[in-house]
């Protein structure tokens, strides 16, 4: 893994040391106390930032593909809409919570086995942004990128449209924290939730479906639950 000198960017992490400390991660739900202790002590010498795989509150893991992310506050935030639009735009924290908000409670259901019931998620739903903007003919999907300069994913345009699929500013009633991909986060309910893209900074309208970063690596593009990965018999929303 090799650094990136690109400000804003950190180091990619390979998907087999992923899938790896996966494994560290179950081993410690059971070690209970002792996994904070090990948290700290891994976290002093790992330049990678994979402790973010580690079991985090309220039955959450954290994840991340580069060993830091910048924060971003209500100073510091904006999103971008561009591409196959007719009116580009830039919004900031306050534009979106100025915005119709629109909340959703579903099961968070990760691709990796680990499912967190009942959670609020609450936001602009990704339509209002897309007809704001002014979809152009021709426009098959959208290209979501993100802060920590690495991660990116994808929707067709039918995917994005619906009304289960946020700009999400709002979890469990409570504005999205850093760790938890804040202060804004994409949320698609239907999906697993790698599809749901942490610090959220871009929206794309494209011609194609571009896959995202996991999907490069071999994990399905329309990840619907209970219908793609062979992990999940969950029904789809």
């Amino acid at each position: 893994m090799s650094e990136q000198n690109e400000e804003g960017r950190g180091t990619p992490v390979g998907r087999r040391v992923v899938l790896g400390l996966l494994g560290l991660g179950a081993a410690g739900v059971a070690a209970g106390p002792y996994l904070l202790r090990a948290q700290e002590a891994v976290a002093g010498r790992d330049p990678t930032g994979l402790t973010g795989l580690l079991p985090g509150g309220g039955g959450f893991r954290y994840y991340s593909v580069v060993a830091s992310v910048p924060t971003r506050d209500a100073d510091t935030y904006t999103l971008t809409v561009d591409g196959l639009v007719e009116r580009p735009g830039r919004y900031r924290l306050a534009d979106l919570r100025a915005m119709p908000q629109r909340r959703i409670v579903r099961d968070v259901q990760c691709v990796t086995g680990w499912r967190v019931p009942d959670t609020p998620f609450e936001g602009v739903p990704l339509a209002h942004l897309l007809d704001a903007a002014g979809v152009t003919a021709g426009a098959r999907a959208v290209r979501f990128s993100c802060f920590d300069g690495e991660y990116t994913e994808s929707l067709t345009l039918e995917q994005a449209r619906r009304d289960d699929v946020l700009v999400a500013l709002k979890l469990r009633d409570a504005p999205i924290s850093h760790a938890h991909g804040g202060p804004v986060r994409l949320y698609v309910a239907p999906m697993y939730f790698y599809k749901s893209a942490k610090w959220l900074s871009g929206i794309t309208v494209t011609d194609t479906v571009r896959p995202g970063y996991w999907e490069e690596l071999g994990y399905d593009t329309d990840a619907w639950v209970g219908r793609s990965n062979g992990r999940d018999d969950a029904p789809t929303a």
